[in-house]
């Protein structure tokens, strides 16, 4: 067990339309925190010109962000949440759903492997004494 887990991927191969406008990005990425079970605090999402977006949704569980390259057909993607790992993993099914990258390179990480789930401060500074 550990305090997360933190999905990082770069997906490639990505159709330029899907990933060049806000509107589209904001969609899959707010219905993929919705399909995630994952709790919304705020979002932001910046277009760049000609095309191209970034964006964050910041999470009770931690964050969802992502970059967009549409003339490389590709999406810097990082999920990282301190719930169960099964709604990060449901969210970044939810993406790949909806993008169809020909190919994802990515990385799970556990975060805080020396501080797992539902163990208290106190309990923590305890055993370590």
């Amino acid at each position: 067990m550990s305090i997360g887990i933190h999905l990082v991927g770069d997906l490639k191969g990505v159709e330029p339309e899907k990933i060049s406008k806000v509107d589209a990005m904001e969609d899959v990425m707010e219905s993929a925190v919705k399909y995630g079970k994952l709790t919304k605090i705020r979002s932001y999402y910046h277009q760049f010109s000609p095309s191209g977006v970034s964006g964050i949704i910041l999470l009770a569980e931690s964050h969802l962000s992502f970059h967009t390259w549409p003339e490389h057909g590709l999406v810097a993607l990082d999920i990282f949440t301190c719930g169960p790992t099964e709604n990060a993993e449901s969210a970044l099914e939810y993406i790949l759903g909806k993008l169809t990258p020909s190919s994802i390179e990515y990385k799970r990480i556990e975060r805080g492997i020396d501080f797992p789930r539902g163990i208290q401060k106190e309990k923590m500074l305890v055993a370590t004494v």
